[in-house]
């Protein structure tokens, strides 16, 4: 009799104390549900006898059936909400540095959202201080900075920022670079020179950036020069839109490189233009800035030349080159170009009267006494920030350019 009141109480105890677990566990809730607890499910098996049934514990000679029975009402199944699994590692944050700010505001516009508070300041030495003035941590950090002129400042300040970001615990760095600096150092011409597009590219690395995203690098082979990934987009799509708005005949159209360097740009922007026919400038450079245009290989007779190059310094080739066209009967001449550098005497060779139009983009900032009414500047805003939610959604970034 005895034994058999010991064995009921503990029965009671312990039914007792399941009700009281398992109660609980359906009240407290964790705050914060890791990605990996999201994915899993957990199912509870209670058994009848836990709640006073025959027997003790599971050792009746019940069969699963009675492990899978539902929980008698005082203790009813609280429905857990599956939280959808988020593409992308983290909230995406937008920061700007100072080299380009209103490119910067635009691509922000795009994605719908406001630029990352940051302090940028020099001291008197000319030393660059950086603050981040809110949280990253474990966010998808995106730096929009050009290395633009003066190339020395804002490649320091977008290593800086970089810096402040990985020490600030963010989860992915991204340096957008619309206007790679240096990037025409890409290989030795001359014995005991330096590839400066390697050095800054391991800066970049080694300065702590997870991954590159950069826009119309001078040669292709720069990307292999970064040890992170590179994500190289083009700004042709929007040249090209801007041309096909304009009332010229596809058929009197001939795409123009103004160097054998070139030739694979131009073929490539010709076969997206209406697959137009093209025209090679022979050069022969006798130093840096310095180039002698030699012979015209193509017939531009009675055609509208459309100039295509990466970037325009101090123009000494594509107008050159505009003169042989002209002299070869073109009827007029179109200079597009993705980076307007405009280094001294850029801005009164374009507009002597050479070109119809000079189209650009906005990827180096074009400021006011630099413009001329030949010139049209349009924006890769909406290119770059394209960009920037496909790689935050860990989507496909070619498939913008097919």
């Amino acid at each position: 009799m005895m034994a058999g009141a010991r064995s009921a109480s503990s029965c009671s105890s312990v039914a007792a104390a399941g009700a009281a677990c398992c109660s609980l566990a359906h009240r407290r809730r964790p705050r914060r549900m890791t990605q990996r607890r999201r994915r899993r499910r957990t199912i509870c098996f209670c058994s009848s006898s836990m709640y006073g049934g025959g027997g003790g514990g599971y050792d009746d000679d019940s069969s699963s059936s009675s492990l899978l029975s539902p929980l008698p009402p005082q203790f009813p199944i609280i429905p857990v909400p599956v939280v959808p699994e988020r593409r992308g590692g983290g909230p995406l944050r937008v920061f700007s540095g100072s080299a380009n700010p209103l490119l910067a505001q635009e691509i922000a516009c795009y994605l719908g959202m406001e630029l990352g508070k940051i302090k940028i300041k020099r001291f008197a030495d000319g030393e660059i201080y950086v603050q981040l003035q809110e949280s990253v941590r474990g966010c998808d950090v995106f730096l929009v900075q050009p290395t633009c002129p003066p190339a020395n400042e804002n490649l320091m300040e977008l290593l800086i920022m970089i810096d402040a970001c990985r020490r600030a615990s963010a989860k992915t760095i991204t340096a957008v670079i619309p206007y790679f600096g240096y990037a025409r150092a890409d290989r030795k011409m001359q014995g005991r020179e330096s590839i400066a597009a390697k050095l800054v590219a391991n800066l970049i690395t080694e300065a702590g950036a997870h991954r590159v995203l950069a826009c119309d690098l001078h040669s292709g082979q720069s990307i292999g020069y970064f040890d992170i990934p590179v994500d190289h987009v083009y700004g042709q799509p929007v040249i090209l839109d801007y041309l096909a708005s304009k009332t010229i005949c596809p058929n009197d159209v001939v795409v123009v490189s103004p160097d054998v360097g070139g030739v694979a740009r131009a073929r490539a922007f010709a076969k997206k233009l209406s697959d137009a026919p093209l025209a090679i400038v022979d050069k022969r450079r006798h130093g840096h800035n310095q180039a002698e245009v030699v012979n015209l290989i193509g017939d531009v007779r009675g055609k509208v030349a459309v100039m295509v190059d990466d970037m325009i310094d101090t123009a000494g080739t594509i107008a050159k080159g505009a003169e042989l066209l002209h002299k070869e009967g073109a009827r007029a001449v179109y200079a597009c170009s993705t980076h307007a550098v405009f280094s001294p005497p850029a801005l009164d060779r374009l507009s002597s009267g050479l070109f119809q139009e000079v189209i650009i983009t906005n990827t180096v900032p074009v400021v006011q006494h630099h413009s001329f009414p030949q010139l049209t500047v349009l924006s890769v805003a909406n290119l770059l920030g394209e960009t920037i939610w496909r790689v935050h959604d860990d989507c496909s970034v070619s498939s913008i350019f097919q």
